[in-house]
């Protein structure tokens, strides 16, 4: 059985559940939307990520024994409260965008629909996992829109929390990345995996020499060598001289990279390894990516920028209630008003205006407007009367993520894909 994720939750989630049970307001239905007022960074676009992950926590969101007496024993809500979390199941619905999906500042990510009582205590679990999944994947994308064509490696494990580590090699795979050398979210996610030597490797041998031998042995000669521990260009002589013609890479992990990559290039061509592939590491991020753009590299390695969401760990999202039924049972909606952090009431849905497979703008709307004929529909249903749509869960839930992303990536305008600082790429437009 899997672990409880209950109470992955802010306090104050409970405390208003039983104040609203003890006044009788629990059990209005309410409206919950999760969505960005801005995008981090000045960023013209944002990656949704993270729904699949947040699914499969929400299954395993019951209070049990353990749970339960810690509540009790820490006075944290009333009695009465803990009879009631004793048999919770979430049993609203939530709809939003698909994993992977793009957004903008206003659009309606997710919204939940249920009690207050349902909804209220999923706020921090919501808000934890879309936060940092759509923070780093959409880091990630705007490296694979550097990167071009040559394939990115998510190696950031060390630079982040261990759950973490797993959560971002999911979120990079979606948005572009096509590995990780993180061996449990290739278990979990079905992410591929890769992975050859370090630099404690060569020291552990009597020489450089030893080391690439032993390498080559063990995983033929199509593995990667990697050539700067003592001398860069004495080791990619050494890594020739022991792998032979069909030496699958190098890899170069300090120095001026696109000096150095063009030196070994040079010197792997000479030597008549006119296939050997250079792969860099060293403290990448998207601009480095673009710089090393005309540079002889054939793929990238990429850590603390990924997993730290290249300067901005968080996608700034926020969770709201737009819309409650009152004593009488009539829907009305709700706003906050304060000042740079207002919201807008009312259910949502959303759509992205095409021309000619380009999108142009971005458009929120009263859920029951009329659908607009020449846009395409961004909100789907993830979970319905409690229960939950298992295709977007697992790795067939996180490859069909990554294929969706890569699709609509396609519709950005050409001024999407820059990296500098500016507007949102798509105008989010009212209907």
């Amino acid at each position: 059985m899997a672990p409880s994720t209950a109470l992955m939750t802010d306090r104050y989630e409970l405390t208003m559940l039983d104040a609203s049970l003890r006044d009788g307001s629990a059990h209005r239905r309410c409206v919950f939307e999760l969505f960005g007022r801005r995008l981090s960074g000045g960023r013209r676009f944002g990656v949704a990520a993270g729904q699949g992950r947040l699914l499969g926590l929400l299954r395993d969101f019951r209070f049990g024994e353990e749970e339960l007496a810690f509540l009790r024993d820490e006075r944290v809500v009333s009695d009465e409260t803990v009879r009631y979390l004793e048999n919770y199941r979430f049993s609203g619905s939530i709809a939003g965008y698909r994993e992977g999906e793009l957004y903008f500042p206003g659009s309606p990510l997710l919204t939940v629909e249920a009690t207050f009582a349902d909804a209220v205590i999923l706020e921090t679990l919501a808000l934890s996992v879309l936060n940092h999944d759509s923070a780093i994947a959409t880091a990630a994308a705007r490296m694979s829109i550097a990167a071009g064509d040559r394939p990115l490696a998510e190696m950031g494990s060390r630079r982040a929390h261990e759950h973490g580590a797993v959560a971002a090699a999911r979120a990079a795979y979606i948005a572009g990345f096509t590995a990780t050398s993180n061996l449990e979210a290739g278990r979990r996610w079905g992410v591929p995996t890769m992975g050859t030597a370090a630099h404690s490797w060569t020291l552990l041998h009597d020489s450089e020499e030893d080391a690439f031998r032993s390498q080559v042995a063990s995983l033929g000669e199509d593995t990667t060598l990697l050539v700067d521990t003592y001398d860069i260009a004495e080791g990619v002589r050494r890594a020739v001289e022991i792998g032979g013609p069909r030496l699958g890479g190098v890899r170069i992990d300090s120095g001026d990279l696109p000096l150095v990559a063009a030196e070994v290039r040079e010197q792997l061509d000479r030597l008549g390894n006119h296939d050997t592939r250079i792969t860099v590491t060293s403290d990448l991020d998207e601009y480095a990516i673009a710089a090393l753009a005309a540079s002889p590299v054939d793929s990238y390695g990429v850590g603390t920028s990924l997993v730290t969401g290249s300067g901005y760990p968080t996608a700034g999202l926020v969770y709201k209630l737009v819309a409650r039924e009152d004593a009488s049972g009539t829907w009305i909606p709700v706003a906050k008003k304060a000042q740079d952090k207002s919201s807008t009431g009312g259910r949502k849905s959303a759509f992205r205006r095409l021309e000619v497979d380009r999108a142009t703008e971005e458009i929120v709307c009263p859920a029951d407007a009329a659908a607009p004929t020449d846009a395409r529909t961004l909100v789907r249903t993830l979970v319905d009367g409690g229960d939950i749509d298992a295709a977007a869960e697992g790795a067939a839930g996180v490859r069909a993520a990554r294929e969706h992303h890569l699709r609509v990536r396609n519709e950005l305008p050409v001024r999407a894909l820059a990296l500098s600082k500016s507007d949102p790429a798509l105008p989010t437009v009212s209907a």
